[in-house]
């Protein structure tokens, strides 16, 4: 029995066309709220956790609503093709409230203008205000008023102002906090198409995901899931390659209006859609594996059946270590995509592009050796190493700052790219091998509740520890709660690939 590579890349336009969203999401919303919008690192982060808390109850509904949809074109395709065109229509109209920001910030939102310096130096320059670093100064105290207004991003060999980053990018953003507050207008319009937005991508991502396991049987699911994310980071690395040439992390397009980046993005999905709708036959793919499935013997109903459909208690605890384990390595992750954007720049004075390129890129250099490796070794005893190099390369990474030599900072970038592909591939096979055919969109719903948990709570706990203590406590705080993972990781002794059996009931001779 082998997979069938060429349907699963075809299914894997779906989770190709999402990650091209969550990758320009989370690297260009934390920027224009920061950035445009004056909010803290804080405040931020509660936004950044509203698609969390809406996925939360969202996820797991529309997961089971498609279990039950029977359509022409399968249960999941339509929640697809409605999600999709929703999401990339409000992508556009959320340009309009980025540009109306922009415009209320006047002078002060063209980055390196003396006249947009000095309107900055005159509202906010006798105001306390705190560098990345956390420490507390006033403007008035370091510079007169043309001091201020004659620095500018790149310092005269080129490399960032740390003046710049220090002390004009706090003040301009206590100015856009100000412009805020008198005139809520752009952020009112801005939060409203953004929450419609969110629902939109709720609507599809269960169904999407939970298509891979419909049509691939469950010994080849792990070799499944590492194609479907290497169609996630291969759409991921295409957004980050459109930053890149649009120079979207550059300090000095700090303020640039966004709206080309997002229809240039809103595009791709649609074609990726496009692309989905003319490949894939759902129901004809699901009956073909099921055939494929009883012909090698292997049960369709997952490891709850053998108790009735009742899951045994052992198998349970597993489920909740799984589910913890998850929980605890998002909170590590979510934390540095989150806000990996700001900190690049802030800290490291590197566009945040390259480097997340870097660990995109590694990570689609090992989603198949992984996926091989994985059907040998086990998905438990994998996940357990992808932690242990997701830690090391964060630990790392927080002694790394703007001095620090750009290769070491990309050889662990590299290496977190490489764990966490690692982690990735064998978490969702393991969850859904614990459930039956007919419940694999709920499964799918558990899964993705445990990791929007997560990603609730972690950016705005990080946001407010960098507020408190400085940027730099980003990676500690990731390496800490991926620790923690491995933890947990260690008391899950059930949801491992079982071999397909070569005939008959041979199929159920190796227990988890």
């Amino acid at each position: 029995m082998k997979l069938n590579t060429r349907r699963t890349l075809c299914v894997g336009f779906a989770f190709f066309l999402i990650c091209v969203f969550w990758q320009a999401y989370d690297t260009i919303i934390p920027k224009i709220l920061t950035d445009k919008f004056g909010m803290s690192q804080a405040a931020s982060g509660v936004v950044m956790a509203l698609d969390n808390i809406l996925a939360l109850f969202l996820l797991p509904l529309f997961g089971a609503l498609s279990d039950r949809v029977k359509t022409p074109v399968g249960r999941r395709t339509p929640f697809i093709l409605a999600g999709t065109i929703a999401a990339c229509l409000l992508l556009s109209a959320l340009t309009a409230a980025d540009g109306m920001q922009l415009k209320a910030l006047g002078a002060a939102g063209v980055v390196d203008d003396p006249a947009g310096l000095e309107a900055v130096y005159d509202r906010v320059g006798g105001e306390p205000l705190r560098t990345h670093e956390g420490e507390e100064f006033v403007l008035a105290d370091l510079y007169t008023r043309e001091e201020f207004a004659a620095i500018r991003t790149t310092a005269e060999d080129g490399s960032a102002d740390p003046a710049y980053t220090s002390y004009v990018a706090p003040a301009r953003q206590a100015y856009a906090a100000a412009v805020t507050r008198e005139s809520r207008t752009p952020l009112i319009l801005f939060m409203g198409i953004l929450f419609l937005l969110l629902i939109a991508m709720a609507l599809f991502r269960s169904p999407a995901v939970a298509l891979m396991p419909d049509v691939t049987p469950k010994p080849l699911r792990s070799k499944g899931n590492a194609i479907i994310n290497l169609m996630g980071s291969a759409g991921g690395i295409l957004v980050l390659i459109l930053g890149t040439v649009m120079a979207t992390g550059a300090v000095r397009n700090s303020l640039m209006p966004y709206r080309g980046f997002f229809l240039a993005v809103a595009g791709i999905m649609l074609l990726s859609l496009a692309a989905f709708m003319a490949t894939v036959r759902e129901n004809r793919f699901v009956e073909e594996m099921r055939a494929v499935s009883r012909e090698n013997g292997i049960e369709e109903d997952g490891e709850e059946s053998s108790s009735g459909g009742r899951m045994p208690a052992a198998q349970r605890r597993s489920l909740l270590f799984l589910l913890a384990s998850i929980v605890l390595w998002f909170m590590a992750y979510n934390a540095v995509s989150s806000k990996y954007s700001v900190y690049a720049g802030k800290v490291l004075g590197l566009d945040y592009n390259f480097t997340l390129i870097i660990a995109q890129g590694a990570a689609i250099l090992s989603y198949l050796p992984v996926g091989v490796l994985s059907t040998r070794f086990g998905r438990r005893k994998m996940i357990l190493a992808g932690i242990l190099m997701l830690t090391a390369a964060f630990c790392v990474a927080a002694f790394l700052r703007a001095d620090s030599p750009a290769l070491l900072m990309n050889a662990m970038f590299a290496l977190a790219g490489i764990g966490w592909a690692t982690i990735n591939v064998n978490s969702f096979p393991m969850v859904v091998e614990m459930a039956r055919n007919s419940d694999t969109g709920r499964y799918t719903g558990f899964y993705y509740t445990a990791s929007m948990a997560a990603q609730i709570v972690t950016p705005m706990f990080s946001g407010w520890l960098m507020d408190a203590w400085g940027l730099s406590v980003l990676f500690p705080y990731a390496a800490v709660f991926a620790a923690l993972s491995f933890v947990t990781m260690l008391f899950v002794r059930h949801g491992d690939s079982k071999p397909a059996a070569r005939k008959g009931l041979e199929a159920f001779d190796n227990d988890d």
